[in-house]
């Protein structure tokens, strides 16, 4: 019995310890399989970061392809620049350098403001240059197009003698009352663009701007020319124009005769990078030229004005719709005298010299008085002189002679004291107004 009991628990033990074998070898080959997956995943990733690794190195080498190749091209461009140099310096001795030193600074730039109106746009380039031409180097020509007209592009795109601008402006218009024309928002915007172009951009100390319906005098760039010179000597005048609103050829004879005026006439004008600086960050959104006379903005500087005009506006159509063109505008004289500027002095406009030089026309001014002023102007040989009194006394005043009765942006002072000053020559009175 003991025997038998003892070899089945023998049996049992031997049982027991294959189960056990058996797991513990199962357990084995678990365990070798998980760290063959292991391994083989490791070999895998470092496969892949050699692999990276060597993208890299030949991205690297590449780099550092190109950055020799940049090192030599910089050698050779410095190779260049010396031989540039040389050849300069080699030019100057044989005197270019003279010859560059005696090129013409531009005296303006003169740009020519356009919108739509082709036919207008074409007479005003042949007015130009049939003047410019012959000093085309000071006085380089732009035509600045408002807007995509094709007639106007096209036109402006046939002449090699100028430089053509176009501005583009999609923004809406938004007038400030009801009623207004939406041009006037558009033609101050065009013009802010234009000029901080020219002066900005290209640089320029000076711009002369004309409308696309305007014709020029013989003498334009010649006056211009002395105005410049007036403009940067005395910095209490603002800008130099062409024209006179009083030009009418009945009114005026003498081509020599430039004033001081506290009244800003536009219509061909020219002003100074230095203005056009202080102008610009503040300019309006519509009626700039309203704008420019206001005494904020002026600053009590003033304007020269010509009594003949250098300007003629044959502009009917426009965005001014003909207001007053029959009446003011078309009887307008322009000169036809070739005044030689270069030998005039002109001291007598400067501001220490104007008080006295005007103030001794008005002195000798004869002065009348009555409601027949016209009638005893045209009796007296001379110059007279008109006082009067307030806007509604100035109004009458001017009707009789025919001039503008309009009355803009005087100051108190001067509305309580102003006069007219009518030079009479073989009985014709012409009429000059001016501060008393």
């Amino acid at each position: 019995m003991r025997g038998n009991k003892f070899c089945f628990d023998l049996r049992y033990l031997l049982v027991v310890a294959a189960l056990a074998f058996i797991y513990i070898q199962m357990r084995l080959f678990v365990t070798q399989s998980e760290y063959a997956d292991r391994l083989a995943a490791a070999i895998e990733a470092e496969n892949h970061c050699t692999s990276q690794t060597r993208l890299l190195i030949d991205k690297i080498s590449q780099q550092q392809g190109r950055v020799v190749a940049l090192e030599e091209q910089m050698k050779r461009q410095d190779q260049e620049c010396r031989q540039l140099r040389a050849l300069v310096q080699d030019l100057e001795s044989k005197g270019i350098k003279k010859l560059i030193g005696n090129v013409q600074m531009p005296v303006a730039a003169v740009v020519v403001m356009a919108c739509s109106r082709s036919d207008y746009l074409e007479k005003t380039i042949k007015s130009i240059l049939k003047y410019q031409t012959s000093v085309a180097s000071k006085y380089p020509l732009f035509i600045s197009q408002d807007g995509s007209n094709p007639d106007v592009r096209k036109l402006a795109l046939s002449y090699d003698q100028l430089t053509y601008m176009q501005h583009l402006d999609f923004e809406p218009v938004h007038t400030e009352r009801p009623g207004e024309l939406v041009a006037y928002y558009k033609i101050a915007r065009h013009y802010k663009w234009a000029l901080d172009q020219l002066f900005h951009k290209h640089n320029f100390s000076r711009v002369i701007i004309l409308e696309d319906d305007m014709e020029i005098a013989a003498d334009f760039f010649d006056y211009f020319e002395a105005g410049a010179t007036l403009l940067d000597r005395d910095k209490s005048i603002m800008a130099i124009s062409s024209w006179n609103d009083n030009g009418q050829r009945q009114f005026v004879q003498d081509p020599y005769a430039l004033y001081r005026s506290d009244f800003f006439p536009g219509l061909g004008w020219m002003l100074s990078k230095s203005t056009w600086s202080e102008l610009s960050p503040k300019w309006p959104k519509a009626y700039w030229d309203d704008w420019l006379r206001l005494k904020e903005n002026h600053r009590g500087r003033q304007f020269i004005r010509p009594e003949v005009c250098r300007t003629y506006n044959f502009g009917e159509h426009g965005s001014s719709l003909g207001q007053f063109f029959k009446q003011y505008l078309e009887p307008i004289k322009l000169n036809d005298v070739q005044v030689d500027w270069k030998s005039m002095d002109l001291s007598y406009l400067l501001e220490d010299n104007y008080v006295k030089h005007f103030g001794d026309l008005v002195k000798k001014a004869k002065p009348i008085h009555g409601a027949d002023a016209v009638l005893k102007a045209f009796n007296i040989d001379g110059d007279v002189r008109i006082q009067y009194r307030d806007q509604l006394d100035f109004e009458d005043i001017a009707r009789q002679f025919g001039i503008f009765e309009e009355w803009k942006f005087c100051s108190t002072k001067e509305k309580g004291r102003c006069s007219l000053r009518v030079r009479v020559s073989n009985q014709n009175p012409i009429p000059q107004l001016i501060p008393f």
